[in-house]
């Protein structure tokens, strides 16, 4: 069910996420954002925090007397991407835009947070978290270890994520594993450069990273146990700039995804082994970076079973499903969910480009289904005596 004062306000939120789609900010640097988030939770009676992962705000309301307490995530970054969406209130900021929708996140979560304050129909203390740097520079591991649940303690938490090509409106939840662990690495091949009439002369690093990519391709299919899932992908390989110069040195970067820890620890082992060995058979020397960067997102059962039950709820049986096989993508809300029982999901979000294209644009039609949610979830989290 979508609450009548939330539908009331629709087009205002409709507005505000538009204005938020035009006005992107890279990860840490989401100034503006914080500042309008701050304000209007501080508007509307929130205690207002902020600093926490440096751009992070955190908005607390407390209802009753109740002693349990509820953090519901939203993220607020934009992504270093040029918008090709070509929409009256595309990007104004060029090279940066909201292609994964954090913009709709923030915007769900601040219509929920009005009508939790008009309506107060909960007993206890609800935490709503503006995070910054999801986008792969770990903003949920920085607030936390700015001491997020030390100062706002939290018996569970929640967060969404909205889902194209899934029917708009539509709830998935997934108990256990549901997203990738993600890993980013860097393989530094240094040889000898010198002419490329005279290769003779050198130590081709070039070679020796095109012979590292290929065995690489080898990780996944005869290291790692077939029912096991893993990703290992060269994203980039950059060695350099004329025809007739072999160069120095030549780079490779790797994204590497896994769902269980002992795959994670064997996906290391392999390409560090691998970018050894294969360096070295070209007389070459090499250098791993490797970088764990999220871990493993993991739901809790009871909490997203609470969850699911929500869902059922207000949009009703039909529209929620559950997802069978877990998602190679990765999310750093798994940082809370470590520390905190909880849920992440998805909101479909009809038809459109994929999360992260340069056409993407969130779709407002799930605004208020989201907000409506959010209130729902928190006034079953925390109810009220009869």
């Amino acid at each position: 069910m979508i609450l009548p004062e939330i539908a009331a306000d629709e087009h205002e939120f409709v507005s505000l996420r538009r204005h938020l789609h035009t006005r992107p900010e890279l990860g840490y640097e989401e100034f503006e954002t914080s500042d309008l988030v701050a304000r209007l939770l501080g508007e509307w009676g929130y205690e207002v925090r902020r600093g926490l992962g440096g751009t992070g705000v955190v908005g607390t309301l407390r209802s009753g007397t109740g002693g349990r307490s509820l953090g519901i995530r939203a993220d607020m970054d934009a992504l270093p991407i040029e918008e090709e969406t070509g929409l009256p209130y595309r990007s104004q900021t060029p090279g940066k835009m909201h292609a994964c929708g954090h913009d709709g996140h923030t915007t769900i979560l601040l219509a929920a947070a009005r009508q939790l304050a008009r309506s107060r129909r909960f007993d206890g203390t609800v935490h709503l978290l503006f995070q910054p740097a999801e986008e792969g520079l770990a903003g949920a591991r920085r607030m936390m270890d700015d001491g997020l649940f030390e100062l706002f303690p939290c018996d569970a938490v929640f967060a969404l994520h909205n889902w194209p090509n899934r029917p708009a409106g539509d709830f998935l939840f997934k108990p256990g594993v549901l997203m990738a662990a993600a890993d980013h690495v860097e393989i530094t091949i240094r040889g000898k450069g010198g002419h490329g009439a005279h290769p003779e002369q050198t130590l081709d690093p070039v070679v020796a990273g095109a012979s590292t990519v290929m065995a690489l391709q080898s990780v996944v299919s005869r290291n790692i146990d077939p029912q096991d899932p893993a990703v290992v992908t060269v994203g980039a390989f950059q060695a350099g700039q004329a025809s007739n110069v072999i160069p120095e040195t030549a780079l490779l970067k790797l994204s590497v995804r896994s769902f269980d820890e002992k795959i994670h620890d064997q996906l290391e082992r392999r390409i560090t082994e691998i970018a050894m060995a294969q360096a070295l058979s070209y007389g070459c020397t090499a250098e791993v970076d490797y970088r764990r960067i999220y871990p493993v997102l993991v739901n809790a059962e009871a909490e997203t079973a609470f969850a699911r039950a929500v869902a059922v709820e207000v949009a009703g049986e039909g529209r929620v499903r559950d997802v069978v096989r877990p998602t190679p993508g990765s999310e750093d809300f798994a940082f809370m969910l470590q520390e905190k029982p909880g849920c992440y999901f998805m909101l479909g979000a009809g038809d459109g480009p994929m999360l992260h294209h340069p056409k993407f644009d969130f779709n407002d039609a799930i605004l208020t289904r989201g907000a409506s949610y959010w209130v729902h979830l928190a006034e079953r989290f925390l109810p009220k005596a009869a």
